[in-house]
């Protein structure tokens, strides 16, 4: 059944399209929150008031753009304003790698890179940081993140350029480390 079909069915109050579409975009909507927040159940909480709010919004959704843009905007929305309301995106200490036992594979690195590249992300502002988080991180296109944040690609493209800019600034003394 194609994602349009299960859109028109859970329009209509079928908890089973509802579940195909919670099932094929929960992951990503949980990393993205996860990355954000800093924290496991924050990020559930986030994860979970995304599809409250998409699933009583379904009706209203245009087909402007796909359904995970659409579903990712609300939930970019979600994690940011509860960020906001909890006030926790500077005292937040996750590591960098500690989503990675999310995805399918495993990355080994320096410790002290891992902390340092840490410590670059977070002092990123947060539209920069949130650019490189979605591209770099989470794979998302500059067109999808400027649907995501309301801004046009070419704006992503340039805070995702000064981001990286920024690390390669902050992590330079690496850098003779990896070129030899």
């Amino acid at each position: 059944m194609s994602e349009s079909q299960l859109i028109a069915r859970a329009i209509e109050g079928d908890p089973a399209a509802q579940r195909a579409l919670y099932d094929a975009h929960v992951d990503r909507v949980y990393r993205l929150a996860y990355r954000l927040a800093g924290d496991d159940d924050l990020a559930r909480d986030f994860t979970q008031e995304a599809f409250i709010r998409a699933f009583d919004r379904l009706p209203t959704f245009r087909r402007e753009a796909s359904f995970g843009t659409w579903l990712h905007t609300i939930a970019m929305s979600v994690a940011l304003n509860g960020i906001r309301t909890v006030r926790r995106l500077r005292t937040r200490e996750v590591a960098i790698d500690a989503a990675e036992s999310l995805g399918d594979r495993k990355r080994i690195a320096d410790p002290d890179l891992k902390e340092r590249l840490q410590r670059a992300i977070e002092g990123l502002p947060p539209g920069y940081r949130a650019v490189f988080l979605m591209h770099d991180l989470e794979g998302y296109t500059h067109e999808e993140i400027g649907q995501v944040l309301g801004i046009q690609s070419g704006t992503s493209k340039a805070q995702l350029f000064r981001a990286r800019a920024r690390l390669r600034e902050v992590l330079a003394d690496f850098a003779g480390a990896w070129s030899a």
